[in-house]
């Protein structure tokens, strides 16, 4: 088992990508600690992860919130005794038809960006503690490039999670904190996505992929669980694109 005696927190891990991450770390054999605003489904993934043998347990989070990651951090604690892993995967979509919403820019700001830093800041005293750890940044190609189908505070947000990632990565290395962030290209619309749920843009959108087709959650999943195990104990501060080869060209 690739985490066997891990403790990770897995952020947006009610659904989608989030939950496969939680699903896929359990059976590698940590103990996985789902946190979510969603609390009946964050608690049918951690029934699931339970009932196959796995250890889980659901706290309700917004990650917005500094209280609720302190909280978060310490229920993980009294569980699990330490925290080796956290993959900040909670966030929200860019995908509005107004480009120009103020509003939007600021929910891509407090979510996406602050709530990325806010679960570092909370992580890193408990990962010292336990002699070092995995942060894994969920940032997007939106990151790297820009894309006339997002509003452009998501594409800021991205980037802000992109370059935090090696700001952190460069001043935890002392502590043994590795932080890593990961790229995901078209995938499954999210429950919050407006404008890439529409099917002429998301055929215009997987057109533009090189592999010819959208993402499955798991090959993100897969890519978290390398960044999260002992076999990438040496990689800290990249950016891991799972994108069908998006930015490439």
């Amino acid at each position: 088992m690739r985490l066997k005696g891990k403790v990770a927190i897995v952020t947006g891990g009610a659904s989608g990508l989030g939950a496969s991450t939680a699903n896929i770390f359990a059976k590698e054999g940590a103990k996985v600690v789902v946190a979510d605003l969603l609390q009946t489904e964050g608690e049918a993934v951690v029934s699931e992860i339970t009932s196959s043998g796995g250890a889980a347990t659901f706290y309700e989070l917004n990650v917005t919130d500094p209280s609720g990651w302190e909280q978060v951090v310490k229920n993980a604690l009294v569980a699990y005794d330490k925290i080796d892993v956290l993959v900040n995967n909670a966030g929200v979509s860019g995908s509005t038809p107004d480009r120009m919403n103020i509003d939007v820019w600021d929910q891509q700001m407090e979510v996406n960006a602050r709530g990325v830093f806010l679960g570092m800041r909370a992580v890193v005293p408990a990962m010292r503690d336990a002699g070092g750890g995995s942060i894994i940044n969920i940032s997007s190609m939106s990151g790297f490039v820009g894309q006339d189908y997002v509003h452009m505070g998501y594409n800021a947000a991205k980037g802000a999670v992109r370059l935090a990632t090696k700001a952190a990565a460069v001043q935890f290395a002392p502590d043994n904190i590795r932080v890593n962030s990961v790229h995901p290209g078209v995938m499954p619309p999210m429950r919050s996505s407006q404008t890439t749920s529409d099917p002429e843009v998301r055929k215009k959108m997987i057109a533009a992929v090189p592999l010819g087709r959208e993402g499955r959650v798991q090959e993100v999943a897969f890519a978290n669980l390398f960044l999260a195990s002992d076999e990438s104990s040496y990689i800290t501060g990249i950016e891991l694109p799972v994108d069908g080869g998006y930015i490439a060209q």
